[in-house]
């Protein structure tokens, strides 16, 4: 089976070569998405004919600074309609990323009301968990034996708190396993319990539709969040969208010049969502990288992008089944709804010692160790209380952990079936590459 990209003349280096440890050159494989995409063309494109006009925007009224301006508002437009958020009640505030993201609404959220519980689940990456415990009580929805969401004790625990709980707070898909969350099913339960839901969508956002609903829906998505640098665009921006309500009455979480009306010694005037929470000079660079990001992905359709990876990512599966002593972590369960993130261990030889061996035989980029999903992980690895307790104490040992791979549309099957011929070489030989690249870790 032969699954050719008709994406890959989208991206920008796709091409470039990288040395090899033996002094030979290869074509970089690039199987680390889930961390940071490489970015397209049209948005290099669009950035370098931006760069003439660039301008600080909103308090200028030279006109590069008024068309500045007028991207950056539109930018908005585009990112609503890219995730079908509501034009009049739901409000797009830029952020540096994912996790500034879910940072700033923990503070918002824990200024407005005396609901003092969050649901987060066993499966968050650290940037929706550690905002939130500072805050609020915390309690965490379990995972079942395959690692995924547990609707059931989600129903449970909200039954439980009778009412406390704020916000339900959930990855639309995991960075460690790739598997998707039942996102508009949690969001009704949620509901009908009297709480909102927040999905991390940094990784959803580069792979499948996302529908926010209305707000008349018991199934609507009432907070989004999603960085551009997974979506092959950098430069540093991501997005919290929510209702306007919620932004209304508190102050700002950074403070400073474009976040307010009017200020004296005596008094601050504050400026409306979303302005208030964009204090400094905002980043219209990221949003010109963003929105060109956005309109590529839709002209090709979000559905057809899904349709080739999930070919791709069963083929991919298929493929590690056959390579000797391997264990994956990610496709236990059947016909899973999943993204192209799967991740493996290969006993004998430690995760980091794997992932460098890939690159310095091969070219191939992949990610090693916990991912930020440290919980996750390690509930998936089996490590006890006092296994980790043992690790904690003991910070010179190398610690436990996974190889991750994780797909892009430009992917293809070439490259995976050369990643397959390198690991099954390595699984058959560990000893050989252990001592050869061991005094690499």
């Amino acid at each position: 089976m032969i699954l050719h990209s008709a994406f890959r003349n989208l991206i920008v280096g796709v091409q470039e070569k990288v040395p090899l440890s033996n002094g030979n050159s290869v074509t970089y494989i690039n199987l680390d998405n889930a961390a940071t995409t490489p970015p397209m063309h049209a948005v290099m494109d669009e950035i370098i004919n931006f760069s003439p006009w660039y301008s600080s925007i909103h308090r200028g009224t030279g006109y590069k600074s008024l068309l500045s301006s007028d991207i950056y508002e539109e930018g908005r437009d585009i990112i609503k309609k890219f995730v079908n958020a509501d034009e009049q009640k739901d409000v797009v505030i830029y952020t540096k990323n994912t996790t500034e993201s879910i940072n700033l609404l923990s503070y918002v959220l824990a200024e407005k009301d005396d609901k003092q519980v969050i649901l987060a689940s066993d499966m968050e990456h650290l940037a929706n968990d550690l905002p939130w415990r500072d805050k609020f009580a915390i309690d965490y929805v379990t995972i079942d034996k395959y690692g995924m969401f547990s609707l059931e004790d989600l129903e449970m625990k909200l039954k439980h708190y009778n009412g406390r709980v704020k916000t339900v707070a959930v990855a639309g898909a995991s960075n460690v396993t790739g598997y998707k969350n039942p996102i508009h099913q949690i969001a009704r339960l949620s509901h009908q319990h009297g709480a909102k839901i927040l999905v991390d969508g940094a990784q959803l956002a580069p792979h499948c539709p996302i529908d926010m609903k209305g707000h008349e829906s018991p199934e609507h998505i009432d907070y989004l969040v999603f960085s551009a640098h997974k979506m092959y665009a950098p430069f540093g921006i991501g997005v919290l969208i929510g209702p306007q309500e919620t932004f209304q009455k508190q102050e700002p979480f950074c403070k400073g010049g474009g976040a307010v009306e009017l200020v004296s010694h005596q008094f601050i005037e504050w400026s409306l969502s979303p302005h208030k929470e964009e204090a400094g000079t905002p980043n219209v660079m990221g949003v010109v990288a963003l929105t060109a990001a956005i309109k590529t992905l839709m002209s090709i359709g979000m559905n057809v992008i899904d349709q080739y990876e999930q070919e791709l990512i069963h083929y991919t599966i298929h493929k590690l089944t056959s390579v000797p002593d391997l264990k994956l972590y990610c496709c236990a369960a059947k016909n899973e709804d999943r993204l192209g993130i799967i991740s493996f261990d290969l006993p004998g030889l430690h995760h980091e010692l794997l992932a460098k061996i890939l690159s310095y035989e091969g070219g191939i980029a992949v990610r090693s160790g916990l991912f930020c999903a440290h919980p996750y992980v390690e509930k998936l690895l089996g490590l006890t209380p006092q296994k980790l307790a043992y690790y904690h104490q003991k910070p010179e040992l190398p610690f436990p952990g996974l190889v991750r791979l994780s797909l892009g549309l430009y992917n293809n099957s070439n490259e995976i079936d050369l990643f397959i011929d390198l690991l099954s070489e390595i699984a058959q030989n560990k000893q050989v590459y252990k001592e050869k690249y061991q005094t690499e870790c």
